[in-house]
């Protein structure tokens, strides 16, 4: 399929699929939901400090360090990602 292109003179052809995951987008999924679930283990925790309750049981602390695991998580998907864009940029060019 070809396209024109913003302000390029020719046709373009698009090789990117919309289904196409490229490398680290699991990752990056992943951690999204791993930091997600620690959201809310971190709200759930929290909560009974304000409504005045008992407190929560200690492995709901530990739960809330999903965050930080699902941040990490993400940013290695991220950085796997760059890694395969240079990795290709760097093949375009030869």
């Amino acid at each position: 399929m070809f396209l024109r292109a913003g302000n390029y003179p020719g046709p373009v052809r698009d090789k990117t699929q919309t289904n196409s995951a490229a490398p680290g987008d699991r990752l990056i999924r992943a951690g999204a939901i791993v930091f997600f679930v620690g959201a809310v283990a971190t709200l759930v925790t929290v909560a009974p400090l304000f409504l005045g309750t008992t407190p929560f049981p200690t492995y709901m602390f530990g739960l809330s360090m999903l965050m930080g695991v699902g941040f990490l998580i993400a940013g290695a998907g991220v950085l796997r990602s760059a890694a395969a864009g240079r990795r290709q940029a760097r093949e375009a060019a030869r």
